[in-house]
């Protein structure tokens, strides 16, 4: 959805209950329970239809600077876990429905959606603890340079064969090969093997998924079949099945972003996002995919590991380090300050 309409539709869809599906459905339908109980029901669910839509407003009125930081993230999951908690109220207190058609089938796919989520979750846990990683290489290229009168040949060799391992750590594995070519003429060609089975054993410890996993396959099986209820299905569950896909697309979207921020095998961002306007949160949402997509095709992030700003920052600096140190010549002698 192009972002002009997304402007143009915000403030109109995110007003106006009244174009909801739920209350379209109360405009339509006259419900066979008593008057107070479908009018509690229906404010329930329609709380929820708001909720959603005015966390997702609070995530996308986050400016350029803000947008896929650790900040911004750790926002992103304290928004899912909100409206989860919201949506777990909502279904326990409608238990007595679950089993019934056609709510039974919705509710079965959304656990089978979650413990695919769990899986990318998993991945994502992997993918911190290699950021993890990078900071003990980092802290490596510290020690070895910082507090030294003198830097010796030693010290700048061990920063430089740190500086490498953490570029090898920040790439795919399809661009691994050039990365250890590359650290093999730097520092001779007796280590090749040992490089390749050191990396390998790396790749090994950071990743718990199996090597055929892949995000980006994960990401389309959970939004398979992902379509918005049928009025009459709508009718038959009282609006129930509404806040269900609701928080199927919240949970699709949030596991979508984590990918996209945070290091993740074979990550890809192709997902489709689809969603009528209908829905109040549908314009915020779609509005941050259009940003986030837009940030992955930025000619310096398009090979990025993840779209975290911090990472970018860990990239731009091992590079200008490297940079440096390639530039040395020996012997370093450190001016003495005041």
């Amino acid at each position: 959805m192009p972002a002009t309409d997304c402007q143009e539709a915000s403030s109109a869809s995110f007003s106006s209950l009244g174009f909801s599906i739920l209350s379209r459905r109360r405009d339509q339908v006259h419900s066979m329970e008593s008057p107070h109980e479908a009018t509690a029901q229906e404010i329930e669910l329609e709380a929820f239809q708001k909720l959603v839509a005015e966390r997702f407003h609070e995530l996308a009125a986050s400016n350029s600077g803000e947008l896929l930081t650790i900040p911004w993230t750790r926002k992103l999951l304290e928004v899912f876990l909100c409206i989860q908690e919201e949506f777990r109220v909502i279904v326990f207190n409608k238990k007595g429905f679950l089993n019934k058609p056609p709510m039974d089938r919705y509710i079965n796919e959304f656990f089978e959606r979650s413990v695919k989520g769990l899986d990318v979750c998993n991945a994502i846990r992997d993918g911190i603890e290699q950021i993890r990683q990078w900071q003990k290489q980092l802290e490596i290229i510290l020690c070895a340079l910082d507090n030294q009168r003198s830097i010796g040949e030693g010290q700048i060799r061990r920063a430089k064969k740190a500086l490498i391992d953490l570029t090898i750590g920040m790439l795919d594995e399809k661009e691994s090969n050039t990365a250890l070519a590359h650290r093999n003429r730097s520092f001779g060609r007796s280590n090749v093997q040992r490089d390749r089975k050191s990396f390998g054993h790396f790749r090994s410890l950071s990743w718990s998924v199996s090597r055929s996993w892949s995000a980006a396959k994960q990401l389309q099986a959970l939004g398979n079949n992902m379509v918005a209820p049928r009025p009459n299905e709508v009718i038959a569950t009282n609006g129930l099945n509404v806040a269900v896909f609701t928080m199927s697309y919240v949970l699709l979207f949030v596991m979508w972003a984590l990918v996209a921020a945070i290091p993740c095998q074979d990550r890809g961002l192709q997902t489709h996002f689809s969603v009528s306007r209908q829905f109040l949160w549908a314009v915020p949402m779609l509005s941050l995919h259009e940003r986030i997509l837009e940030e992955s095709k930025k000619r310096d992030r398009k090979n990025a590991c993840g779209l975290l700003k911090e990472i970018h920052e860990i990239e731009k600096y091992a590079r200008h380090m490297n940079e440096l140190i390639d530039s040395v010549q020996f012997p370093v002698d450190r001016r003495k300050g005041g």
